[in-house]
C-alpha cells in the first residue's frame, strides 16, 4: 500500500475534545487495466470516544475500503492519501512492524466473514490467546482465563469447554461473536465492525449486536457500524455517515437524518426499506438506475444522473457537504427542497412494465386452494466413514409439514437458516422424495410420481433460487437461459425468439442486452433473469427461495415490485421462502412459521406481526430492526440464548423448549409436560394458530410493547 501526504505523528488538537479517530480527505484508488478506480473520494469523519458511527451505502459505495485503508489493510497496489489520526497518531504510512502494534491493541476490526477471519487448524482459545499474548506480557495460563472471561462477555455459552472448540464446530453466530471477543481482547480504544450481521438470521444477528455493545460497554470502545440494514443502524449508532460513489454524501445524529434526511439518495434508501412496523403499501420506492463506475472521471453530483431533482448545476458542480443544522450536512445543492418530503413524493413509481401477449394463470377462484401439501416429512441419512458406510443417524430436515397455498394468494415461508424451509420447498416441488406424506397440485397427486409424468406439470409450478448467478449457466447468454424451457418442452419453434423478448421486457429488461451473459449484468439484473426464466412456460405458481436476500435495499425494492406486479397482471400465486420479516409483512397474505422441521404458527400476515402468539415468532419478530432510531430504542427485545438443536438428535417434546423464555419462567410440572409432549397447532381464532402449550398473543411492534390486553411495559 503506497501512502502520500500524511501529516506527522503528533497530538492534533482535537485530541483535547475526546475525538479518538480522526479521518480527513482520505482518497483510495486501485490501478486497473481500465485506469484508476477511484474507490473513496475524500471521505473525513470524526469519532470521539464512547461514540458509535454507522456508515451506510449500497455494495461498492467504499464503505470497507475507507475502513481497510484506516487498518493498513489494504494491497501494496493500494494508492492511499490523506489522514488517519487515532489519538493523534498518524497511521498512514506506516510500516508493518509499526501499525502491527497499533493493531489490536489500539484499534480492532471485526470482519464480515468469521470463518475467513479464523484459522480453521486452532482452537478458538488458542487465537484469542494468540491475539492478548501479541501485545500483552501475560502467562499463558492467565492469557487463557482472560479468553474464557472474553467468550462469557459475549454471550457464548459454557465458555470453559468452547475455548478449546474449533471453528466449524461453531455455528455462524458463534463464530462472529468469537471474532468480536478477538477484537475487544485488548481493550482497544476503536472498534470497527465491518457488516458484522450480513448473511445472519435475524435472532442470531440480535445475539451479535448484543455481543458488540457488550464489548463496548467491557471496553470503552468508539465503534464505527458498517452495514447496509438501515434497522442495524437506527437502534445502535448515535451518528450515522450515508456513502455514495466512494464519498460521505450526507452525515448527522441518527435520529437528525433518519426524520429529516436532506440528501435525494439517503431519502430514497429509506423509501426503498420495507417495514415491518407499517401496514403493506402499494409499491416500495426504489432508487431508479445503478452507481456511476468508479473508473471514470466524475464531473458534478455522482448521483445525478439518478437523481429527479438534478438540474445543469448538478452535473456540472459538485456540491460540497453544508450545514443543515445541529451537525447534520449533506451534499447536495438543493437539500433546502426537501424538507417534509416523502420518499414516494421525490422517486414517482416506475412505469408498468410494457404489456405483452403472456397468458394469464388458468381460471381459479381468487383464494381456492391449489397446492396443498399434508404431513410432510423427509429425512436424510447419516451415513459412518470407511468402506462399508453404514447409517449412523437420520438428519430430521421436515417432520409433519401441512401447507396450503391458494389462488392469487402469497404464502410466506419463514425462519431460522436450518429449520427446513429450503426443503419444504423442494418436497413441494418434487425435486426431493418425500418419506412420508402427500402433495396435490389441483387435486392431482404429485408425490411418488416418475420424472417423465412430472414433466408435463413443471410447466405449471416453477421455482426462482436464491442465487441467480449460480442457478444460471455462465456459458449461455440470457437469451439462451431464458430460451432453455422452452425448447425442452418443445415450444420454442412456435415464436420462441419473440417469447424470449417479451419475456425479458416483462421483467424490466432490455431485449437489446439478450446476447450478454450472466456475468455481465447485475445482481438484480439477474434476478429478474432468473424470474424471466420461471415464467417461460406460463406457471400458475412460482415457488420463491430467498429471492431478495443478497440484494442490496434498492435493488431489493425493484425486484419485489416486479413480483407483486406480475402477481397481479398474471394471476400468479407464490410460496415466499424468507427470513427477511420484513420483506415477508409487505410481500405475503399469509405465514407459516417454522423451526426445526415442524410448522410452529400459521397465521394472516397481519395478525401474526400484531399477535404472535408462538414464543419462537415472539422472538423472530422482537429481533428484527426497524429504520425508526425512536423506535428501535424503546422496542422490547426478545434475545434467544444458544443456536438451533442439531437435527440429528432434536429435542423431546417441544424442540423449541431448549431455548424458549416462556420455558425457562414455567413450574416443574409445566416443563415436564413441554418436555414430554409435541404441542399441535391449536386454532387460536381469525385463521390463526400456535404450537405451544401455553401460546399468548402479543405485540412486539409498538413503541412500547404491549401483551393484548395489559398494560404496556418499556424497556430500554
Amino acid at each position: 500500500m503506497t501512502s502520500t501526504n500524511h501529516a506527522e505523528n503528533t497530538v492534533s488538537a482535537a485530541a483535547g475534545d475526546g475525538t479518538v479517530l480522526d479521518v480527513a480527505d482520505l482518497h483510495v484508488r486501485f490501478p486497473t487495466d481500465g485506469g484508476h478506480l477511484h474507490a473513496v473520494r475524500g471521505v473525513s469523519y470524526r469519532l470521539r470516544r464512547g461514540e458509535a458511527l454507522g456508515i451506510v451505502g449500497e455494495s461498492g459505495s467504499g464503505k470497507s475500503v475507507a475502513a481497510l485503508a484506516v487498518m493498513g489493510l489494504l494491497p501494496r497496489t493500494a494508492q492511499v492519501s490523506g489522514s488517519a489520526r487515532l489519538l493523534g497518531q498518524e497511521l498512514l504510512g506506516l510500516g508493518d512492524a509499526a501499525i502491527s502494534r497499533v493493531r489490536g491493541a489500539r484499534i480492532a476490526m471485526v470482519f464480515q466473514d468469521p470463518l475467513t477471519s479464523l484459522n480453521p487448524v486452532h482452537t478458538v482459545g488458542r487465537q484469542i490467546v494468540e491475539a492478548i499474548q501479541a501485545h500483552r506480557d501475560l502467562p499463558r495460563a492467565a492469557a487463557r482465563a482472560r479468553a474464557v472471561e472474553l467468550l462469557r462477555t459475549v454471550g457464548i455459552p459454557q465458555p470453559e469447554q468452547r475455548v478449546d472448540a474449533y471453528p466449524h464446530e461453531l455455528s455462524g453466530g458463534m463464530r462472529q461473536r468469537v471474532v468480536i471477543a478477538i477484537a475487544m481482547a485488548n481493550d482497544p480504544d476503536v472498534i470497527i465492525a465491518d457488516e458484522p450481521t450480513t448473511a445472519l438470521d435475524v435472532t442470531v444477528q440480535a445475539q451479535v449486536l448484543e455481543a458488540l455493545r457488550a464489548a463496548r460497554r467491557a471496553t470503552g470502545a468508539a465503534l464505527v457500524l458498517i452495514t447496509h440494514d438501515l434497522g442495524v443502524v437506527a437502534g445502535h449508532v448515535d451518528r450515522v455517515a450515508v456513502m455514495y460513489a466512494g464519498r460521505i454524501v450526507e452525515a448527522g445524529s441518527v435520529d437528525e437524518v433518519f426524520s429529516a434526511p436532506r440528501m435525494p439518495y439517503t431519502l430514497g434508501l429509506l423509501g426503498s426499506r420495507p417495514r415491518m412496523d407499517a401496514a403493506r403499501r402499494s409499491r416500495l420506492v426504489p432508487v431508479p438506475g445503478a452507481p456511476p463506475s468508479l473508473t471514470q472521471q466524475m464531473r458534478g453530483c455522482a448521483f445525478a444522473p439518478r437523481c429527479p431533482l438534478a438540474q445543469p448545476v448538478c452535473r456540472d458542480t459538485d456540491p460540497p457537504p453544508t450545514g443543515q443544522g445541529d451537525g447534520h450536512t449533506a451534499a447536495c445543492h438543493f437539500a433546502d427542497r426537501l424538507a417534509g418530503v416523502r420518499p414516494e413524493e421525490l422517486f414517482p413509481p416506475a412505469l408498468a412494465t410494457a404489456a405483452v401477449p403472456l397468458r394469464a394463470a388458468p381460471a381459479a377462484a381468487d383464494g381456492a386452494p391449489l397446492l396443498v401439501a399434508e404431513d410432510l416429512v423427509k429425512h436424510f441419512p447419516v451415513r459412518s466413514r470407511g468402506l462399508l458406510r453404514r447409517r449412523s443417524g437420520e438428519v430430521h430436515a421436515v417432520c409433519g409439514v401441512s401447507l396450503e397455498l391458494r389462488a392469487r394468494r402469497t404464502l410466506a415461508l419463514v425462519g431460522e437458516s436450518g429449520c427446513g424451509k429450503s426443503t419444504t420447498a423442494r418436497l413441494l416441488l418434487n425435486l426431493i422424495p418425500a418419506n412420508r406424506g402427500s402433495v396435490r397440485y389441483r387435486g392431482q397427486e404429485l408425490t411418488g410420481l416418475s420424472r417423465a409424468r412430472m414433466r408435463p406439470l413443471r410447466s405449471r409450478v416453477q421455482i426462482v433460487f436464491q442465487d441467480p448467478f449460480a442457478s444460471l449457466d455462465p456459458r449461455m447468454t440470457v437469451f439462451e437461459a431464458v430460451a432453455e424451457p422452452l425448447r425442452i418442452h418443445g415450444r420454442f419453434a412456435d415464436g420462441g425468439p419473440r417469447r424470449v423478448h417479451e419475456l425479458l421486457r416483462l421483467v424490466g429488461l432490455d431485449p437489446e442486452h439478450a446476447d450478454r451473459y450472466p456475468h455481465e449484468f447485475s445482481g438484480g439484473q439477474r434476478q429478474r433473469v432468473g424470474i424471466a426464466r420461471a415464467l417461460a412456460l406460463e406457471p400458475e405458481v412460482l415457488v420463491l427461495d430467498e429471492p431478495v436476500s443478497a440484494l442490496d435495499v434498492s435493488v431489493q425494492a425493484g425486484v419485489v415490485n416486479l413480483l407483486e406486479e406480475l402477481q397481479e397482471r398474471l394471476g400468479l400465486s407464490y410460496l415466499f421462502v424468507s427470513h427477511d420479516l420484513a420483506v415477508v409483512r409487505h410481500v405475503a397474505d399469509r405465514v407459516a412459521v417454522m423451526y426445526l422441521g415442524r410448522i410452529v404458527e400459521t397465521a394472516p400476515v397481519e395478525r401474526l406481526f400484531t399477535a404472535a402468539a408462538h414464543p419462537y415468532t415472539q422472538a423472530l419478530v422482537s429481533a428484527v430492526p426497524l429504520p425508526d432510531p425512536r423506535r428501535e430504542r424503546w422496542r422490547e427485545r426478545i434475545v434467544l440464548a444458544g443456536d438451533v438443536p442439531s437435527p440429528l438428535d432434536p429435542p423431546s417434546g417441544c424442540r423449541f423448549r431448549t431455548r424458549c423464555p416462556t420455558f425457562a419462567a414455567l413450574s416443574g410440572e409445566q416443563r415436564s409436560r413441554c418436555v414430554r409432549q409435541a404441542p399441535p397447532l391449536v386454532e387460536q381464532g381469525e385463521g390463526h394458530a400456535a404450537a405451544c402449550h401455553y401460546a399468548r398473543a402479543r405485540n412486539l411492534l409498538r413503541g412500547t410493547s404491549t401483551d393484548l390486553g395489559q398494560e404496556p411495559t418499556q424497556w430500554r
